[in-house]
């Protein structure tokens, strides 16, 4: 009876195990909150204090009596006291808690302690921020949500596109209408590709006009030929699509002031220009020169004429987004300055410190030390600010050749035209389709 009994106990044992399993694999939120979260939440109460204590995250109070001076002649002990916290509160997949600070300290210490508070607590990340004066936002993450980032959702808005997935699990969403220009940054086989491609493909069934400025022979965005308005594969040809768009920009200005509105959004629908979108993929091949006039005349014309469409084009319906390998002042003074017109900003992985500091340096330097830790292995994970100012690790969906081929041929009948290009390009004679 009794090994008829063990074996029953052994049997439902590992059909827990099983259970735990297929949780963890298909249900990993639900596999965090039965088994993972009342876990965690023990070890963070249990070594809190010994972590403060190791991390000088405690403070020391003297005993209110037996001292001379300096000098401890007889009293109590001196006992290191931690920061009060929250009971942690579960996330997602994940926890967060309240530090209460004591006088005299600041986040930055918490910062610095955050790698130990990752191994203390046997996590995967651990997120110090500060929401009011005196106080210290943990979140800790259980496990890291981009090696399968899986398929998320977003409401359909347009100049909105569903990019991939945040770490915390949620949408990531790049709304154009809301951050009018962004810069992006990435290393080859970085994903800095994969995300103009998922980017692409997500306005090309909106009303939009897209126009693409490949210099590299239009290996990347030719593969939306069929439903870009404009393609350029040269900077001859670039400077004459983005001399029109400039042209274009100024006709859209008197409409706007011969309405009486700031922008175009306000007008009516029937006298409202489409949306325009041009995606510069390189953008060090419009600023680099050969050394020849000719060449430095062209560097300088696309330097200012990108800088006045980030500059007024927010307005009138005008939106850049600017990718490249490298990202520095050496290309020349006009990036610099293009570079603070570009509110949205994405990081991948990059070959040089000054990149990821020319991206992110200036929006938060915490963000430059998290890009220059992405591996080679983690392609398509970035940093990317957020509308609030705040920043977070991302993982663009993986959009394949065919997928992009196919998008570009189910809606080339969406593309509209722009005349005013069509008439630069055909007088450089050369075939933009």
């Amino acid at each position: 009876m009794n090994a008829i009994l063990l074996a029953l106990g052994l049997a439902a044992l590992a059909w827990v195990f099983v259970v735990v399993d297929l949780l963890r694999r298909h249900r990993p939120a639900w596999h965090w909150y039965l088994t993972g979260y009342p876990v965690t939440a023990c070890r963070v109460l249990w070594t809190w204090r010994k972590v403060a204590m190791l991390n000088d995250l405690a403070i020391t109070r003297r005993p209110p009596r037996g001292l001379v001076g300096d000098l401890v002649v007889k009293g109590d002990p001196l006992r290191p006291v931690a920061p009060r916290i929250s009971f942690p509160r579960a996330t997602r997949m994940g926890l967060t808690l309240s530090v209460r600070l004591h006088a005299g300290q600041t986040p930055a210490t918490f910062m610095q302690a955050a790698e130990a508070l990752v191994h203390a607590w046997k996590v995967h990340a651990v997120r110090v921020t500060s929401p009011e004066r005196g106080r210290v936002l943990l979140t800790a993450t259980a496990s890291d949500p981009l090696a399968r980032p899986g398929l998320v959702s977003a409401p359909a808005a347009l100049l909105s596109a569903l990019i991939g997935a945040l770490e915390s699990g949620g949408a990531w969403v790049m709304d154009l209408r809301l951050v009018p220009h962004w810069l992006i940054a990435g290393a080859t086989r970085s994903g800095k590709s994969t995300l103009l491609a998922r980017l692409i493909t997500q306005l090309a069934p909106q009303d939009v006009a897209l126009v693409g400025i490949d210099c590299k022979g239009g290996m990347e965005l030719g593969l939306f030929a069929g439903r870009l308005s404009a393609l350029t594969t040269c900077r001859r040809e670039a400077v004459a699509v983005l001399t029109a768009l400039v042209i274009d920009m100024h006709d859209r200005m008197h409409a706007c002031r011969t309405a009486g509105v700031r922008s175009i959004w306000e007008l009516p629908d029937p006298l409202r220009p489409v949306p325009v979108v041009v995606i510069v993929d390189e953008l060090a091949e419009l600023y680099l020169s050969d050394g020849r006039r000719e060449s430095r005349a062209e560097a300088e014309q696309c330097s200012t004429l990108l800088l006045r469409l980030a500059q007024l084009g927010a307005a009138l319906g005008m939106h850049l987004v600017v990718a490249g390998q490298r990202v520095g002042s050496d290309l020349g003074p006009g990036v610099t300055a293009l570079r603070a017109q570009l509110g949205g900003r994405i990081c991948h992985r990059v070959n040089d410190p000054g990149t990821a500091e020319m991206t992110l340096g200036d929006l938060n330097k915490d963000a430059v030390a998290v890009a220059q830790s992405i591996t080679a292995e983690e392609q398509g994970v970035a940093v990317c600010t957020g509308p609030d100012g705040g920043w977070s690790r991302a993982r663009s969906h993986l959009t394949t050749t065919e997928e992009a081929v196919a998008t570009a041929r189910q809606h080339a009948v969406l593309t509209p035209a722009l005349p005013a290009i069509d008439r630069a390009l055909a007088a450089l004679g050369g075939d933009n389709k």
